[in-house]
């Protein structure tokens, strides 16, 4: 799985258009083939998220040569405040069984 997140330090004002610029990409990001989730929201102290999370890292690649993407590239340029990008390329998730695993319960 790869993860692009974004955070963007806002004005009550700018934040607010950030918002509703970010839920103009989340649904058609989540229609495309190999998105796992797409959400924007914005937290107390002002700070608008926006999350995509992909199965391969070949469905992360497409996504950002594509066309819609320079959608988000528009409002990352846009900001009053350098954008915080990054990808995480998750190679493993475990659950419950790691927690019995670490602890030696069988």
């Amino acid at each position: 799985m790869v993860r692009l997140t974004v955070a963007l330090k806002a004005s009550p004002r700018g934040a607010a258009q950030l918002l509703e610029a970010f839920r103009y990409l989340v649904v058609p990001t989540r229609l495309e083939p190999g998105c796992l989730g797409c959400s924007t929201w914005t937290d107390l102290d002002g700070v608008v998220h926006y999350v995509e999370e992909w199965a391969t890292e070949t469905q992360m690649r497409q996504r950002v040569r594509s066309e819609r993407f320079v959608s988000l590239l528009a409002i990352l340029e846009a900001a009053d405040e350098p954008p915080q990008v990054q990808f995480d390329f998750v190679s493993a998730t475990r659950g419950l069984d790691y927690i019995a695993e670490s602890r030696g319960v069988g």
